[in-house]
């Protein structure tokens, strides 16, 4: 297995890394490749945006959730039928979730798919200082190959040359540039950036703007050395024996395509359907309430009283993470005005200043859609919301003595966003329990 890829990287979050990789991914589909598109660690929202570059699904790859099997497994996975992988990486090059991007970095991932990595840097007000800084990083760890950069918010073109210039002494390429142009930014909002689909990402402008050495970029891509092979990602298909219904409009949105795909392969037919404008799920045996934005849609949400109803009454297992766990809850504070909800768990979620963040590995304290007492999973957790404790939590954190979540069995309400392919036992669970309830 030896897929030309690249890994754009950067020295911190807000460098540019989506921007650039956007520009590039429309050049190299200009170009006629089928461009796969990866994101780095637990991300929904930057993914939406590569989709609409790429014309291809992007699929997450994190070395906190799988192992170095698992995630070759998924890289090949993703690979098929695609001639170059563009993986865009996450906040610097070298943090994840220990002080030295070990696990869960960028550079992580680069180690593992033997990466060529691309640099990508704010030059905004630099010049001869580049080349240390990527020099830095290019020397900072022996597996991780640095072969150039990409500079962004470049002010002219003299400026573009000036750190060419300055980084040419040290064999650091200057593979590519975009100049400083409020046309090209994308809209952010407290969660990151504004998915794809509610504002259109500045294609056009992009797939115009700057310079890319497009023959230098390949050419470091089809130089990556061969990879091991990889075991199956995921398992052989199955008929459908489950149908599950899943939230999916502008409130929610947050689902792991990997994820999604392992409950096909176990034999789900997965249906969609709208809190906001659907007055009654589809038939179904389970039901998923992903994550979103329901604070943003709290007045509609609470309006369709109908929907609220619907879950309330059925019968199978359900699953809520995040923003479907607040949509579950009794109801949602949102500027000080008060909005019911489901009512099938515990408690009302009110919005914070701060965010709760960060890896999490789980050891269920009750028995649950997706796990027996003891078991241990893992996610994430992104959110400002906050709920009252739960009478039943679900979780306690591995390591640790906080709680979190609700579950009575056949209900499990949490902020945990579960990673499923790391355990498909909780993902088989899941369609068992719907398609043999308990009497």
């Amino acid at each position: 297995m030896n897929p030309p890829r690249l890994l754009l990287a950067a020295p911190h979050s807000g460098a540019g890394k989506t921007t650039a990789a956007l520009a590039l991914l429309l050049r190299f589909r200009e170009m006629g490749l089928r461009v796969r598109p990866f994101k780095v660690g637990p991300d929904y929202i930057d993914p939406t945006h590569l989709e609409r570059a790429a014309g291809l699904r992007p699929y997450n790859l994190d070395g906190f959730f799988l192992d170095e099997a698992g995630l070759l497994g998924l890289f090949a996975h993703g690979m098929r039928g695609a001639d170059l992988a563009l993986i865009e990486g996450v906040m610097g090059l070298f943090d994840g979730k220990d002080p030295l991007g070990e696990v869960g970095s960028a550079a992580q991932v680069a180690r593992l798919l033997k990466a060529p990595v691309v640099l990508v840097v704010d030059a905004q007000g630099m010049a001869g200082s580049i080349a240390p800084l990527a020099l830095g990083f290019a020397r900072h760890h022996p597996e991780v190959r640095v072969v150039g950069v990409v500079a962004n918010r470049v002010g002219s073109e003299r400026h573009a040359e000036i750190l060419k210039e300055a980084l040419a002494p040290f064999g650091l390429p200057l593979l590519g540039w975009l100049p400083k142009d409020p046309a090209l930014e994308l809209p952010e909002r407290h969660l990151g950036l504004v998915l794809a689909g509610e504002v259109e990402p500045p294609l056009e402008a992009l797939g115009q703007a700057g310079w890319w050495d497009l023959e230098a970029l390949l050419r470091l891509a089809q130089g990556a050395p061969p990879l091991p092979e990889a075991p199956p990602f995921l398992p052989e298909r199955r008929p459908p024996r489950v149908r599950v219904a899943y939230a999916w409009d502008r409130a929610f949105r947050f689902y792991y395509p990997e994820a999604l795909e392992l409950l096909e392969a176990l034999g789900a037919e997965l249906l969609p359907f709208s809190p906001l404008e659907d007055e009654a799920l589809p038939e179904a045996e389970a039901l998923l309430l992903g994550g979103g934005y329901p604070e943003l849609f709290a007045e509609r949400l609470s309006e369709n009283r109908a929907m609220r109803e619907a879950i309330r009454r059925f019968p199978g297992p359900i699953l809520a993470e995040c923003g479907g766990y607040m949509y579950l809850s009794r109801g949602l504070w949102v500027e000080g005005a008060f909005f019911p909800m489901v009512g099938l768990a515990p408690g009302e979620a009110r919005m914070a200043e701060r965010p709760v963040l960060g890896y999490r590995e789980v050891e269920a304290l009750r028995d649950s859609p997706v796990a027996q007492r003891g078991e241990r999973l893992k996610g994430h957790e992104f959110h400002y919301a906050r709920l009252s404790p739960s009478p039943s939590p679900a979780w306690r954190r591995v390591g640790g003595e906080e709680v979190e979540g609700f579950t009575d069995g056949r209900v499990l309400a949490s902020f945990l966003h579960l990673y499923l392919p790391a355990k498909p036992l909780a993902a088989k669970r899941l369609l068992d329990l719907a398609g043999h309830p308990p009497l």
